[in-house]
């Protein structure tokens, strides 16, 4: 019988500098499309996947998340908010914030301001490497992609100062061993912010170790996906779901 995660981490922290005026008064996680919450779109997921604890690690607006969310009992989940401070841990160090409370096994982390039409269900139990990443046909705004996928699932880096033809860019959802984090501070070096308490870092260089360790894996959504970082495209996708 496959095992699937039972643990979730939703990145939610972030100021929406972009999204202004809208994130002013509303955290941008919490911002409206088709009807709900752009978050609860990937709790409904989450739930349906089998996942039962779900941290959403906070900051801006952080009071927000509980009236509007609840306990998650709404969606057989349990939810944990988790502030970070005024200033969000960035990515990596959000994650390292949140481990205690992810369980021993392999657990996902997703973006909360992304839209997908990804099921998750398609996601392995468990990571083959460090971590396995959904990829996704570069949008306008990121035309350069982040990482090339290989036949076999394996990510890797493009060649320094370019971008191969079939760079994809990262989704915001991914599957995570523990493991994944093991040795962060030797790879982030002395970054600002990483010899912090609690440390602030971002994932990009454990990406990076990983994919030159042979250790980081995906696979491509060729589906739906908009990374609702702007007021247009939150009207888009508004529009697009009316449809």
């Amino acid at each position: 019988m496959t095992v699937r995660p039972t643990h979730a981490l939703v990145f939610a922290a972030g100021r929406g500098e972009r999204m202004r005026p809208l994130t002013d008064t509303t955290p941008k996680p919490l911002l409206v499309a088709g009807g709900k919450p752009l978050i609860a779109w990937h709790l409904e997921k989450l739930a349906a996947l089998g996942v039962r604890e779900v941290v959403i690690n906070t900051s801006w607006l952080a009071e927000r998340f509980a009236p509007a969310l609840g306990d998650g009992a709404v969606w057989g989940l349990r939810l944990h908010y988790l502030y970070e401070g005024p200033e969000p841990l960035e990515t990596g160090g959000g994650m390292l914030n949140a481990l205690p409370l992810l369980g021993d096994a392999p657990f996902l982390a997703i973006a909360a301001d992304v839209w997908t039409d990804f099921d998750f269900a398609r996601l392995p139990a468990e990571p083959a490497g460090l971590a396995h990443l959904v990829m996704v046909a570069n949008p306008d705004h990121h035309g350069g992609g982040d990482f090339a996928l290989d036949a076999d699932g394996t990510l890797r880096a493009a060649a320094a100062g370019t971008r191969p033809p079939q760079a994809l860019t990262f989704s915001g959802i991914g599957l995570y061993r523990r493991a994944f984090l093991d040795g962060w501070r030797s790879i982030v070096g002395n970054t600002p912010g990483a010899g912090d308490t609690p440390p602030r870092f971002r994932l990009r260089p454990l990406f990076e170790a990983a994919i030159a360790r042979g250790q980081l894996g995906g696979q491509h959504h060729p589906g739906r996906w908009t990374d609702v970082g702007t007021p247009e495209r939150l009207a888009a996708l508004q529009t697009s779901l009316r449809g």
